[in-house]
């Protein structure tokens, strides 16, 4: 393993250059572990290179990119907690899929994932699965009856939830043997076995479709104007308003300081929420999503509905990181916020066509 690079802020700009085409070139001949493409690609990225010019520089595409930066960050992650040291040699030359799965973790969980996924020796899918299950498995107080907090148990927890909820005989069967395959504890097999002479189901409650809306009309997306004030006014008046930036599809107005707001239509439920905020993610950050091309959505929350009800989606805190999560029964997490609406942004095929109205009326 080589040094992170340095920090650019730290460099002239020939130093910088110098360490830049040195990146590209380690990059280009693909020299080293796939943990420093990573970092050289992080590296590069903050000193102001987009994912295209890295793309045509190095053949390194830009979902590759992602892939490579995520994994070597869950990589250092489980290097700092102290993961065994053969799953960090073999993670360390292979494995970014693996470990990008495992990105919304937390350190500890992480490092007991990728023991897991390197003693089962499991494709991206599966370590998908694996950590959708210990997050969930998570927000346990106390785990259920029969497992234990390890990892695998986890896993075995979802693969007899599973079993129980579903009446095909193949599938439970799959099911069950993923149970006793991952199975940590002996009381966990205990609990997955009984399903080998137990057939009741237990139905499982649909969930309710995520509230997304797509904005269709130039109308449906405002934009925020600064106010200089009432007359009469001084020209000093008008410098002193800041220079107003758009950032991002749904054109979110950020002024001087920590405060920055966005545009709304006023629909009813969001005129009549009492407290609404807005979280900004990818939409492959929301449960039950499936989308092959995540994109930019916002999440508008009503701070002041946090109590439980099966209809509806919430807020919570994941060990010390906001998620979003529907549950079935009354969890045992406190509740932080009730998602009112998902906004996505307007398609627009070309946005600087947009601008010039001569254009748009021909």
């Amino acid at each position: 393993m080589t040094d992170t690079p340095p920090n650019a802020q730290n460099l002239n700009d020939n130093d910088q250059n110098d360490i830049a085409e040195e990146l590209l070139r380690k990059l280009r001949q693909k020299q080293g572990y796939w943990v420093e493409w990573g970092q050289a690609c992080a590296y590069l990225q903050k000193a102001g290179y987009s994912q295209q010019a890295i793309f045509e520089a190095t053949g390194f595409e830009p979902v590759q990119q992602n892939q490579v930066i995520v994994g070597a960050q869950v990589y250092n992650s489980i290097e700092k907690v102290g993961a065994p040291q053969e799953v960090l040699s073999h993670y360390q030359q292979r494995g970014s899929d693996i470990l990008y799965e495992l990105r919304l973790l937390t350190q500890e969980e992480r490092a007991a994932a990728a023991t897991v996924t390197f003693q089962h020796k499991v494709d991206a899918d599966e370590a998908r699965e694996i950590a959708r299950a210990i997050k969930d498995f998570s927000r346990f107080r106390n785990p259920p009856e029969g497992f234990s907090h390890h990892p695998g148990d986890a896993v075995a927890y979802q693969s007899w939830k599973f079993a129980r909820q579903n009446s095909d005989f193949q599938t439970r069967s799959r099911l069950i043997a993923k149970g006793l395959k991952f199975a940590h504890t002996q009381t966990a097999r205990q609990q997955i076995e009984q399903l080998l002479t137990d057939f009741t189901v237990v139905p499982k409650k649909p969930a309710p479709t995520l509230p997304f809306y797509r904005q269709q009309s130039a109308e449906e997306v405002p934009r925020l104007v600064p106010v200089v004030g009432e007359l009469p006014l001084t020209p000093e008046d008008l410098q002193a308003v800041p220079l107003v930036e758009e950032i991002g599809p749904f054109r979110i107005v950020k002024f001087a300081g920590e405060q920055a707001w966005v545009p709304l239509p006023g629909w009813q439920t969001i005129l009549s929420a009492e407290d609404p905020v807005v979280i900004l993610c990818n939409s492959d950050r929301l449960p039950t999503q499936t989308q092959n091309h995540p994109e930019p959505v916002m999440v508008v929350i009503d701070r002041a509905q946090r109590e439980w009800n099966s209809g509806n989606y919430f807020v919570v805190d994941n060990s010390g990181e906001l998620d979003f999560q529907w549950f079935e029964t009354a969890p045992e997490v406190t509740l932080l916020g009730r998602i009112l609406v998902i906004l996505r942004a307007k398609k627009i095929l070309d946005e600087e066509l947009t601008k010039d109205s001569w254009q748009i009326d021909e």
